[in-house]
C-alpha cells in the first residue's frame, strides 16, 4: 500500500474533478452516461444547443449574478479526447476553446472559460479586465473554479491560489491548506478541507460565507449569493440568499453531486435523476424528466 498521508489521499481522490451537472445564471446542463448532453432554461445565446455533443466527460456553465444588464451565458463541454467545445454568448471569445489540447477539467465564469491541463498548468480565454484570466504562471493545479470576476486554483499540496477581482477579499485564500475542492460565487470563495469542514472568504452580506459549523462535507458549490454543501450521508445543506428558495434543500437525500447557478440549485441523485430548486423563470429547474445522468467519478 502507498504510504501517503490522509491529506494526500484526499487530494488524490479529488484530482481532476469532472462535473456532470452544471448551473448557469438561467440554464442547467447535464451530462448523460452515454456521453451526450442535455440542457434546459434560457437559450437566448444558444447556450442550451448541446444536443449534437458526443463523447463528453464533463460540462461547465458560465454563471453571473442577477442584474438588469447581465444574464448572458455560455456552456462548455470537455470531450473524452481532452479537447473542449463551447456554445452560447461569445462576445469576449469565451467559447473559443476548440484549439485546447490535453485538458482534463473545465470551469466557466462570466465572460470567460478556464481549462486545467494534465500537466497541472491552466489556460483561459475571455474577459481579462480584472486579470481573472491571468493564470499562465500557475503550476501543480488539480482543480479550478470560476466566479464572476475571479478565478481559483487548487494546488496538489492542498493550498489555493486566486486571481481577479478582490474587492471583498474573495481572493484571500493563500493561507488555506488541506483543501480538496474549491468553488467560486459572485464575490465569495469556498474551500472544502480534507476533514470535511469548509472555509469561506469574501462578501457575506447574505450569510453565504457562514459555513464554519459544517461537518462531514464531501462537495461544495457556490451560487451568486448562496453556498451549498453535500454531506457524506447524501443530504445537503445551504446558506445564503434564499429569495427564490434556492437554499430549500433540507429534504434532499441520496444526492451524489451538486451545482449552483445564480439563483437555483441542482442535485444529482444516486439513481441518475436530478432535482432542482430556486428561480425557474426560464425553466432552468425543469429537470425532473432527466434520467441516466452520469454519476461523478469515485
Amino acid at each position: 500500500m502507498d504510504d501517503i498521508s490522509p491529506k494526500q489521499a484526499a487530494v488524490k481522490v479529488k484530482r481532476w474533478p469532472k462535473d456532470t451537472i452544471a448551473a448557469g445564471p438561467r440554464h442547467t446542463v447535464g451530462l448523460k452516461s452515454d456521453g451526450t448532453v442535455v440542457a434546459v432554461g434560457d437559450n437566448k445565446y444558444g447556450q442550451c444547443e448541446v444536443s449534437g455533443w458526443r463523447d463528453m466527460v464533463a460540462v461547465a456553465a458560465g454563471n453571473v449574478h442577477m442584474a438588469t444588464n447581465t444574464g448572458n451565458a455560455h456552456t462548455i463541454g470537455l470531450q473524452s479526447d481532452r479537447t473542449a467545445v463551447g456554445v452560447g454568448w461569445n462576445q469576449h471569445d469565451q467559447c473559443n476553446v476548440s484549439h485546447w489540447r490535453d485538458v482534463v477539467a473545465v470551469a466557466a465564469g462570466w465572460r470567460r472559460t478556464i481549462g486545467l491541463k494534465a500537466d497541472g498548468t491552466v489556460v483561459a480565454v475571455g474577459r481579462n479586465k480584472e486579470e481573472e484570466c491571468k493564470v499562465s504562471g500557475w503550476q501543480d493545479i488539480v482543480a479550478v473554479a470560476a466566479g464572476d470576476w475571479h478565478t481559483v486554483g487548487l494546488k496538489s499540496d492542498g493550498t489555493v491560489t486566486a486571481v481577479g477581482n478582490n474587492r471583498y477579499r474573495q481572493c484571500n485564500v493563500n493561507s488555506w491548506n488541506d483543501i480538496v475542492a474549491v468553488a467560486a460565487g459572485y464575490l465569495h470563495t469556498i474551500g472544502l478541507k480534507s476533514d470535511g469542514t469548509v472555509e469561506a472568504v469574501g462578501l457575506n452580506k447574505n450569510d453565504q460565507c457562514n459555513v464554519s459549523g459544517w461537518r462531514d462535507i464531501v462537495a461544495v458549490a457556490a451560487g451568486s449569493n448562496h453556498t451549498i454543501g453535500l454531506k457524506s450521508d447524501g443530504t445537503v445543506v445551504a446558506v445564503g440568499w434564499n429569495k427564490f428558495g434556492q437554499c430549500n434543500v433540507s429534504e434532499w437525500h441520496d444526492i451524489v453531486a451538486i451545482a449552483a447557478g445564480c439563483n437555483h440549485t441542482v442535485g444529482l441523485k444516486s439513481d441518475g435523476t436530478v432535482v432542482a430548486v430556486g428561480d425557474n423563470t426560464y425553466g432552468q429547474c425543469d429537470v425532473s424528466s432527466w434520467q441516466c445522468i452520469q454519476l461523478p467519478n469515485d
